[in-house]
């Protein structure tokens, strides 16, 4: 299904994607919940033990700096994908302080407010930064030292290079199969279906309710988890061809280039999203697929927490009416307002 064609295909239009009604809206599941963003806002919803569903709304404070970045391709992804992190931390930081002891949010509150933000401030950065250089340690360095092993027997620098891919896709592989069957981050990737089917529904032109965001698809091509595979399938391109003697030096190249590959990553992603050209979708499927193990099929109450969240950030209603009415215009019926969107349909920004 085609939502949103912005102009008729020409031949070399056909190779490089066809324009799709961009809702540039985003998110991402947390503890019991959902947040999503859209331009300088952003609102986690989440559910409270009692049933209730609080909404924190917030304006994004986004520097000068950041915004001078934006308009400069592979920059702009190194920037947005740091400022995903910080943002998807804090929010999930938010998130978990409903759930903590009676104790440890009496002496959370008794705390001066301005100590206290500091205090999450601190904790927020260094979360960061360990997180980064763990992520670094086992996604990087690991592969690069393992794939050694291999130099006994063959002496082809690319070949080693293309061993090194593989093993950095397989770790990434097992991590994600190996925390997708613990019990607390099932109900986390259940929430995370939840923001891709509310997206999902949005954009194919249907009413945002709860019966048509579950019959929408749990899968997006710019989720964080296509991202991700972008980064490994980029640094197996990337690194293939820089050779040098040194193992040092190749180790130090490696960490001085993560920047430029989670750069094309993000321009990679950011494209996908925005075409529904039948060669991009292909190259979508491995992402796609991934989703089935970082997404599950959430229940009504996580739908409404996922729709509470959309509605705070983002006016879906004249976007819905846009979308039904540049289909139409482009000669085709809605198939989204009268049937399940099939999970070969999908899209998404940071999720």
């Amino acid at each position: 299904m085609r939502v949103g064609t912005e102009f008729c295909l020409s031949p070399f239009a056909v190779f490089i994607g066809e324009k799709m009604k961009y809702s540039g809206i985003g998110g991402q599941a947390v503890m019991e919940g959902v947040m999503m963003k859209n331009k300088d806002f952003y609102a986690v919803a989440v559910r409270k033990s009692d049933g209730e569903i609080v909404v924190d709304k917030k304006k994004v404070k986004t520097q000068a700096a950041v915004e001078a970045v934006q308009k400069i391709p592979i920059v702009r992804g190194v920037v947005n994908f740091i400022d995903s992190l910080y943002l998807g931390i804090g929010s999930l930081m938010y998130s978990s302080t409903f759930f903590e002891e009676d104790e440890e949010e009496k002496k959370k509150k008794e705390e001066d407010p301005e100590k206290a933000k500091k205090k999450e401030h601190a904790m927020m950065g260094t979360t960061l930064f360990v997180s980064l250089v763990i992520a670094i340690l086992i996604f990087m360095v690991l592969p690069y030292y393992l794939s050694t092993f291999f130099s006994r027997w063959i002496s082809s620098g690319i070949v080693l290079a293309l061993i090194e891919g593989v093993i950095r896709l397989l770790i990434f592989f097992g991590y994600i199969l190996a925390i997708s069957k613990m019990k607390d981050i099932q109900r986390v990737f259940m929430y995370h279906g939840a923001e891709h089917k509310c997206i999902n529904c949005i954009e194919h032109g249907l009413d945002l309710n709860v019966e048509n965001v579950r019959k929408s698809t749990r899968l997006h091509k710019r989720c964080g988890t296509s991202f991700l595979l972008f980064v490994v399938l980029v640094s197996i391109v990337l690194f293939a061809f820089i050779q040098v003697d040194s193992r040092v030096l190749r180790i130090v190249l490696r960490l001085v280039l993560i920047p430029v590959v989670a750069g094309i990553a993000y321009e990679l992603i950011r494209f996908a999203g925005r075409s529904d050209n039948p060669v991009v979708n292909f190259l979508s499927k491995p992402g796609l697929a991934m989703q089935h193990l970082t997404t599950k099929e959430p229940d009504d109450s996580m739908i409404e927490v996922g729709i509470a969240s959309v509605e705070a950030v983002f006016d879906w209603r004249p976007y819905v009416k846009e979308v039904r009415g540049e289909t139409e215009e482009a000669g085709e019926s809605c198939a989204a307002c009268d049937r399940t969107v099939p999970e070969s349909s999908v899209e998404e920004e940071s999720a």
